[in-house]
């Protein structure tokens, strides 16, 4: 086979997916909606199966619910009916997917939910599938050929299945007002564990601070600008509050009579990068690069106040890239 004939295969197989997703985005109807509420209405868990590559998707449906601040495992069907039915309670809400409706392995979890008043809802392609029957809320997949020719192998009909999952927790993450920072607790390890941390997991505190009064002699100012390492020093008002910044760039525009003014007058004022303890460390790196001027460091500022300094190389020991 050639290496077109390849890529017109991959094409056709991506094209033919491509055109089954948008006939199930226009399709999404109010049983969606329903969905959402149910799982949202949940006490308990939310407990996802299926049998075969269906289970496969169940799976990571599960597992994309639970990442989004959703309690929700994965139940594999035969097992259910050899004493994991045990594992689902009365506070639960079941999702089961079959594109036919007809996995024989679902029946007696089928008739469980029936017999404890437990919500089901199917994902599956057939409407009159005993499945969809059964279920409390069906959420329909379209009639779409699978992406193969004579080897009829579940490709679209998974790949439907998947866009419909995350489509639910999508939608459920939105419904429950879930944020980035609760999205962390959750992803506490790798580059997004990393872009997840805030200023305040990473900021140098308030012991470390170069700060100066603005009515500090410059010769001062100098000392603790060196003592402290950072390159820079705050300039504060009586209050505290923080009024302006000296970096060596503001050194270098006042060289002449520099030890013969004061923090106030050699200071830029108002800082315009500065930072909240709650900012998440990812946007505090897109600060620092953002020119103009891009900026190694930091003041961390609540309520005007500051309270710590963040510098470029905390972000990056931290894996924040």
């Amino acid at each position: 086979m050639s290496a077109d004939n390849t890529i017109a295969i991959g094409r056709r197989v991506l094209e033919t997916e491509a055109e089954a997703l948008t006939r199930l985005a226009a399709g999404l109807d109010g049983a969606f909606a329903d969905a959402v509420e149910a799982l949202f209405a949940a006490k308990g868990r939310i407990v996802c199966t299926g049998m075969g590559k269906s289970g496969h998707v169940a799976r990571k449906i599960a597992a994309t619910l639970a990442s989004t601040g959703s309690a929700a495992m994965f139940v594999h069907p035969s097992e259910a009916s050899h004493g994991d039915l045990g594992m689902i309670g009365p506070d639960d809400v079941i999702l089961a997917l079959s594109k036919t409706g007809e996995t024989r392995e679902l029946a007696d979890l089928i008739a469980y939910a029936a017999r404890f008043s437990i919500p089901l809802l199917a994902l599956t392609a057939a409407a009159d599938g005993t499945l969809a029957r059964a279920a409390d809320i069906v959420l329909l997949l379209p009639d779409a050929p699978e992406a193969t020719d004579a080897v009829n192998a579940p490709t679209t009909s998974t790949t439907l299945q998947i866009a419909m999952g995350d489509a639910l927790a999508v939608a459920l993450l939105e419904r429950r007002g879930f944020k980035p920072q609760d999205f962390r607790v959750l992803h506490p390890g790798g580059k997004l564990g990393a872009m997840l941390l805030t200023v305040a997991d990473l900021m140098h505190g308030s012991s470390e601070l170069p700060l100066v009064l603005g009515e500090t002699p410059m010769r001062q100012a100098l000392l603790v600008m060196t003592e402290k390492r950072w390159g820079i020093v705050g300039v504060t008002d009586a209050a505290g509050r923080l009024v302006g910044a000296i970096t060596d760039g503001d050194l270098r525009r006042s060289i002449d009579g520099l030890l013969d003014r004061t923090a106030g007058e050699v200071m830029t004022a108002g800082p315009k990068k500065v930072v909240a303890p709650d900012m998440l460390a990812g946007e505090a790196l897109a600060l620092m690069s953002d020119p103009p001027p891009a900026v190694t460091v930091l003041f961390v500022v609540k309520a005007g106040t500051p309270v710590g300094i963040l510098h470029v190389h905390d972000l990056l020991r931290a894996g924040v890239v």
